[in-house]
């Protein structure tokens, strides 16, 4: 990986004079695909990609490159949050949302997308947002009017009526005519919510195919999606060249939901050994946010979690704590996801680092979750998730070794995205 990469300098040389070229340099670096730390890296980015990596030593560096030199400090590649929700509040819950206008959720996104970023997480995909707010935020930040990662857009998460997904718990009938515009009960309800989706901006397809926690009146474990509304959501995603994350707790529906070609299981709570089977057989991840039970039974209640998602979390938390011990064990492959925003505040993403080590994943796995494995999820693999030429210049800093101290991933002290310092 570090030797010396004679066409990329060449290709530097021939760069034309108006490329910006950054180089960054540190003591070390974290060559997450070999699992090793080397000393002395240097990686030179133009206009925004890696053009090289190399050593600090080696005599073609560009002579008038702007310089980042990180000195004590070891980097590795941006970090991958594929499980997040930018227009949510984790301390606004349940009823207490209802108190704030639509619009005001558009401003939450722009504050956790700064606070995401500055947490070393440069890529998010954000797996259900009201009002394609996950859609304006992403645009808002690729044309630099706001400070954010790289997002990928689920815009509405598709769920069928009464369910995890529909939006309007808690609300009397008369409500019918404001639903949430995602909600279908067929297959061909489904191919159109993609199509429709896809329309709008959304480069992911996120369906809720169980029950979930903190919904109010639903059951976690419970499917409420067949096996052949799913089927219909993956065909049309896949023709389209979109991927799905199912939002899944329970067995069944997890099961469903690998039958059926979803591409990522979110939270898997209730996994079983035909789970972990079946997620092998087809090539899929399980992306489990195994932090989340911490803060919702410490802050949930003061935060306007119902009381019966309380009840629920006090039993589903644990069982998805030794879900995700066993998945590991059985070579399922997996993702880091948090549910930053919508469970616990934005920017503390990194928290999740510590439990999937303390749940049995060393710490080299639990990095590439976040690095490697998410971006070949996402099939982003030319563009994010590793310190490699023709990546984009994602990068953050730790003061010391993160393998031998994952909670350095907490608190970066530096990030740089595209190849510019965040601030």
């Amino acid at each position: 990986m570090l030797k010396y990469l004679g066409a990329a300098f060449l290709t530097l040389a021939a760069a034309p004079a108006a490329a910006e070229t950054v180089v960054v340099t540190a003591d070390h670096m974290l060559d997450v695909a070999a699992g090793r730390i080397v000393d002395k890296p240097a990686v030179v980015i133009v206009d925004g990609r890696i053009a090289a990596v190399t050593t600090q030593g080696a005599a073609a560096l560009p002579p008038v490159a702007t310089r980042i030199d990180l000195a004590g400090k070891t980097i590795l590649p941006g970090l991958i949050d594929m499980h997040v929700h930018l227009d949510s509040d984790a301390r606004i819950s349940g009823f207490k949302a209802l108190e704030y206008t639509d619009s005001f959720w558009q401003a939450v996104g722009v504050v956790n997308a700064k606070a995401m970023l500055a947490a070393g997480f440069t890529t998010v995909r954000n797996v259900g947002s009201r009002n394609y707010d996950d859609v304006g935020l992403k645009q808002a930040i690729d044309k630099d009017y706001v400070p954010g990662p790289r997002v990928v857009p689920a815009t509405y998460a598709l769920g069928a009526t009464g369910g995890h997904c529909d939006g309007t718990e808690g609300l009397p009938p008369s409500f019918a005519a404001v639903a949430n515009p995602a909600v279908a009960d067929s297959p061909e309800g489904y191919r159109k919510l993609v199509r429709t989706m896809r329309k709008y901006g959304a480069e992911v397809i996120k369906i809720c195919a169980t029950g979930g926690v903190l919904s109010r009146s639903d059951v976690a474990g419970a499917q409420q999606m067949t096996y052949e509304e799913m089927k219909a959501v993956a065909d049309e995603a896949h023709m389209l060249g979109l991927r799905v994350a199912a939002h899944a707790h329970g067995t069944a529906g997890i099961n469903d939901a690998l039958r059926a070609g979803i591409d990522t299981i979110e939270h898997a709570s209730l996994a079983d050994a035909e789970s972990f089977r079946l997620a092998k057989e087809h090539g899929a991840w399980f992306s489990m946010d195994i932090y989340d039970d911490d803060y919702i039974l410490a802050e949930g209640e003061k935060n306007g979690v119902y009381p019966e998602s309380l009840a629920k979390e006090r039993v589903v938390g644990r069982k998805q704590r030794e879900a995700f011990r066993d998945a590991y064990k059985a070579g399922v492959k997996m993702i880091f996801g948090t549910d930053n925003g919508g469970v616990f505040p934005a920017g503390q993403n990194g928290l999740q680092f510590a439990k999937m080590v303390e749940w049995g994943m060393p710490p080299i796995e639990a990095i590439r979750a976040a690095t490697t494995n998410a971006a070949e999820a996402l099939g982003r693999t030319g563009d994010v998730g590793a310190i490699a030429v023709g990546r984009y210049g994602d990068i953050v800093a730790v003061d010391g070794d993160p393998l031998a101290d994952i909670r350095l991933l907490e608190h970066p002290s530096v990030v740089i995205k595209g190849g510019a310092r965040i601030r």
